[in-house]
């Protein structure tokens, strides 16, 4: 007896890619909780049922469109890679001036903004975004640490509060995005924080 063939689902009918993509810019503009399914279907040119079978879920397809966000170099590869804590944190903060002020994207940061404000039913997509965020610091909060060992920054820098400072200032360049400053004025406020880098 020959075995059944097994039933393969249909192909997709759209671009998952560019689907995704839209998907990723609308939550970047609305916020994770403020996005509705109608709003992700419109923007992403499919049905319901389309979206549902793709990305599983609204939660599914946020993580996905999160992944899609870092996908370019990884924070944490930037700092590995800097010469020294101090370059490290100044490509940070360029990165971010430049990254929240896209020419096509929203302004504002995806994992400053998308999860600020969730209710207890999105608690859980809130702790995920705020563990990226804490990854980066305790990558940045060691490079500082290494730096203090070894000598090229002074032994009574707070390796804990400097890294903190200089994640809250990524978060506030997102903010002054969102409420209209320029680049041009992110970039000299990004040089103005590392003014108060320990020599």
């Amino acid at each position: 007896m020959t075995q059944p063939r097994k039933k393969t689902g249909r192909p997709l009918s759209f671009d998952r890619d560019a689907a995704l993509h839209a998907a990723m810019l609308t939550f970047w503009r609305h916020g994770y909780e403020s996005t509705s399914v109608a709003d992700l279907t419109a923007a992403m040119g499919i049905t319901p049922p389309s979206l549902y079978a793709a990305f599983g879920d609204k939660k599914r397809l946020f993580r996905e469109t999160v992944a899609l966000y870092l996908s370019g170099e990884p924070p944490e590869a930037t700092i590995a890679a800097a010469p020294s804590a101090r370059a490290a944190a100044e490509r940070l903060l360029t990165a971010s001036a430049e990254g929240v002020t896209g020419d096509n994207t929203p302004t504002g940061c995806l994992l400053a903004t998308s999860a600020l404000s969730c209710s207890t039913a999105a608690a859980d997509v809130q702790a995920e975004i705020a563990t990226i965020r804490q990854g980066i610091e305790a990558a940045l909060r060691a490079r500082i640490q290494t730096d203090v060992d070894r000598g090229t920054l002074p032994s009574e820098t707070d390796a804990d509060a400097l890294a903190g400072h200089m994640m809250a200032m990524t978060q506030g360049l997102s903010t002054l995005a969102r409420d209209g400053a320029s680049r041009e004025k992110l970039l000299r406020v990004a040089a103005q924080a590392m003014k108060t880098w320990p020599d």
